[in-house]
């Protein structure tokens, strides 16, 4: 079967146009952290916004070496998340729900299709993107629950807190809030995230 011809060629084409849509909507996550004076929080979302336009970038390059000389239109048709609004909390929340939609759901079905078209380097290809959106919901979630909870700077052990302009280095169950060194706000501490696995 030809990839133009395949509902893998239609699933590439949506999978592009997902992560370059989650891309924007984790730089509008970005930006309201940084407003907030959440740096450091900033700094992780900016690394999951890489990351989509890497997934992006994969997905557009199997469309190109598709057997059309020139695409000039793919005609999708498929629902795009627009649920976050200018709520920094909120936004958490719903980045890890969406994640998690495209770990569970939709790319599992993805691959399967490409793996019964015929095409398994496009199915290895969702199966290991899988694998990074399943830590994007963990990340998230993670993000989300600390700052509802307030533990975001607040530990019930000691831990080290470090900070990510000058690297001053404390440990205590509650990060500074302005740095000894250099001044920096709270936001710049480097956050606390649990390996799960």
């Amino acid at each position: 079967m030809k990839l133009k011809e395949s509902k893998t060629y239609l699933n590439l084409a949506k999978s592009y146009a997902g992560e370059c849509q989650a891309r924007t909507r984790y730089e509008f996550i970005e930006y309201g952290a940084r407003q907030q004076g959440f740096k450091a929080l900033a700094e992780l979302v900016d690394k999951v916004v890489y990351n989509e336009f890497n997934h992006a970038r994969m997905f557009y390059t199997f469309i190109q070496q598709s057997e059309e000389k020139q695409i000039e239109n793919i005609d999708i048709s498929s629902g795009y998340p627009f649920k976050e609004k200018w709520d920094l909390l909120e936004n958490l929340r719903l980045a890890a729900e969406d994640e998690l939609n495209e770990a569970e759901k939709i790319y599992p079905e993805y691959a399967r299709i490409a793996r019964e078209e015929g095409f398994p380097e496009i199915a290895a290809l969702y199966e290991n993107i899988i694998q990074v959106e399943t830590c994007h919901n963990k990340l998230f979630t993670q993000l989300y629950q600390q700052m509802k909870k307030g533990t975001m700077y607040k530990k019930k052990e000691k831990v080290k807190w470090k900070c990510g302009d000058c690297g001053y280095e404390a440990t205590a169950k509650e990060a500074w809030q302005e740095c000894p060194i250099c001044k920096a706000k709270q936001g710049a501490v480097m956050l606390k995230i649990e390996d799960e696995g």
